[in-house]
């Protein structure tokens, strides 16, 4: 056995955490691997060298405040957050939630768009509402070595502001940050009091409008942000490469502006998500917006709140897909109240062949069984949902499986109506025909 194989299983023997430390002293002496085109990238960049006790890395700030030239506000809201809105938006938050001043938002740029094990985050660009403006820190890795050291920088930052704000953070951002933390060994994962995805409110405020919910599409249909030239995410793992491989800088500076519009962008975002959940009916641009806030309501148990909601946007004029699914949403909620009148007059407004259509046939049909016990009207209802079924299947307008499912639905409940129809008619011919009290035959 060599004396190097000897070391080797020495080495072995010691704690992992001792041997992770070996490792980054290592990886602390090997400056030479730093590209050679970092330090023109720092000049053209305007950012400087960070040391820690893991290494060095780079980093830049920039201060940005609101613009009115391209009404991308960057400014935090005064004051304590709207409770309205934090209800809606984080149930049961800590109270720290409701002091912007702890708001930390996180935007990363990777190796791998799937993540992974494998995948870094060679660039992590964090921003806070300061000064009235927005302060933006971005932390770079010139080489794979300085990941330690870039990472004890972002717990530091994510330990003075726990309120963790990201755009799919919740799904990619985070999780990946996570997963290397834990790689490290020695570096501790920070936990955040609290973490907001700015994604998730924004599908139900603002996708049925605009189809896609990405953030350059609601910079610039919402917030009236034009980005410009930008980047496209899926060049930026590519030309990170090249610089690695000794590539020139140059094409890294976009994936920084990127970066710093996309945290520009999520803060912007999330002050137009509190302002309008908060007050939709002052804020709110148009009647998808104040349906989108119902349907929040109503995920959040606000159902008073939901039901005034959906009326307004119902009278707003809507268009008609997004109107059949705000009466079918409005119904449930007065079937639940109690307010059966309002409840068959959404379902009849509503009745036809879609999802929310055939949802309106059933329910009329339960309201004018159990509830008017008018089964000779529940009946009709059934068989107008069948003749709507057979003249779709004619023209090849349904799914064979969905008319399937929903012909044997409506046939049982058919079968079982005429059975009680025909009861209820037998009875009232006997009703009719007895002698009435008092009466001889």
């Amino acid at each position: 056995m060599t004396a190097n194989d000897r070391f080797a299983r020495i080495s072995a023997l010691k704690p992992a955490k001792r041997r992770a430390e070996l490792v980054y002293e290592e990886l602390r002496g090997a400056a030479s691997d730093v590209p050679e085109g970092a330090d023109r990238l720092a000049q053209l960049l305007g950012a400087g060298t960070a040391k820690n006790r893991f290494g060095e890395h780079l980093s830049l700030r920039r201060w940005f405040s609101e613009s009115p030239s391209d009404n991308l506000c960057a400014s935090a809201p005064e004051g304590s957050l709207d409770p309205r809105a934090l209800r809606l938006l984080v149930p049961g938050a800590p109270e720290e939630v409701a002091d912007p001043q702890q708001w930390l938002f996180l935007d990363t740029e990777t190796t791998g768009l799937a993540g992974g094990t494998g995948s870094y985050a060679f660039l992590v660009g964090i921003a806070w509402w300061d000064a009235g403006g927005l302060e933006v820190q971005q932390f770079f890795m010139r080489e794979h070595s300085e990941e330690p050291s870039l990472l004890v920088a972002l717990a530091e930052r994510l330990a003075e502001r726990r309120v963790l704000v990201t755009f799919n953070g919740k799904s990619f951002d985070w999780p990946l940050l996570e997963t290397r933390y834990s790689m490290t060994r020695t570096i501790r994962p920070p936990v955040p009091r609290a973490h907001l995805d700015i994604l998730h409110p924004a599908r139900n405020l603002w996708r049925l409008r605009l189809g896609s919910v990405r953030l350059p599409e609601l910079e610039k249909h919402v917030l009236g942000w034009k980005r410009g030239a930008d980047v496209m995410s899926e060049l930026i793992p590519e030309i990170y490469y090249n610089f690695l491989r000794g590539g020139p800088p140059e094409p890294l500076v976009p994936v920084f502006l990127h970066n710093q519009m996309d945290l520009r962008g999520l803060a912007a975002l999330s002050t137009r998500v509190l302002s309008l959940l908060a007050e939709p009916e002052k804020t709110g641009k148009d009647a998808l917006e104040l349906f989108g806030v119902s349907r929040i309501c109503e995920r959040r148990g606000e159902a008073d709140r939901a039901r005034t909601l959906y009326q307004k946007s119902i009278s707003s004029d809507l268009p008609p897909e997004t109107d059949r699914a705000a009466r079918t949403s409005l119904a449930r909620l007065a079937k639940r109240d109690g307010d059966l009148a309002l409840a068959r007059e959404l379902w009849e407004s509503t009745v036809g062949l879609s999802k929310e259509g055939l949802e309106a046939y059933e329910q009329l049909a339960i309201y004018y069984e159990h509830h008017a016990r008018e089964p000779h009207q529940a009946a009709r209802v059934a068989r107008s949902a069948l003749a709507e079924l057979r003249r779709a299947h004619r023209q090849g307008t349904t799914a064979a499986a969905m008319h399937r499912r929903c012909r044997e639905r409506f046939e049982h409940r058919l079968a079982r109506l005429e059975r009680k129809a025909g009861c209820s008619l037998l009875q009232e011919i006997e009703s009719e025909s007895r002698p009435a009290a008092g009466e001889s035959n």
